[in-house]
């Protein structure tokens, strides 16, 4: 098992950036695949993006290409999700979550561990 403890979530404008963190810790964190996932209130927990144990490959949704970018470090045991251009939209709860995933996936089946969430708020 894996702890995973999100933070950096607030109150941005529209417009604006975030910088999340998601520090882990019990087994070994590099072997894990990463991902941020978001919850909006009323809709279904959606993937956000998606990186391998390694680093060398991400994948995002289409909502948030070319705005958010994912990365880790593994020496610091914490993955990062940057996000710029913030909308309204964006709006929701950002879980991280970490999975026995050989590359990467959108598949939120294949996370088996989560943190608690961070709060993001974007005002227009």
């Amino acid at each position: 098992q894996v702890q995973l403890v999100e933070s950096g979530g607030g109150l941005v404008q529209a417009g604006g950036s975030l910088r999340l963190s998601c520090a882990a810790s019990g087994r070994t964190f590099s072997v894990y695949g990463m991902g941020w996932f978001r919850q909006a209130p009323g809709k279904e927990r959606e993937f956000v993006a998606a990186i391998s144990w390694s680093g060398t490959s991400t994948y995002y949704a289409d909502s948030v290409k070319g705005r958010f970018t994912i990365s880790r470090d593994n020496a610091k045991n914490t993955v990062y999700l940057q996000m710029n251009s913030l909308k309204p939209e964006d709006t929701a709860v950002y879980y991280c979550a970490a999975g026995p995933v050989f590359g990467t996936t959108h598949d939120i089946k294949q996370y088996d561990n989560w943190g608690q969430g961070t709060q993001v708020t974007v005002s227009s």
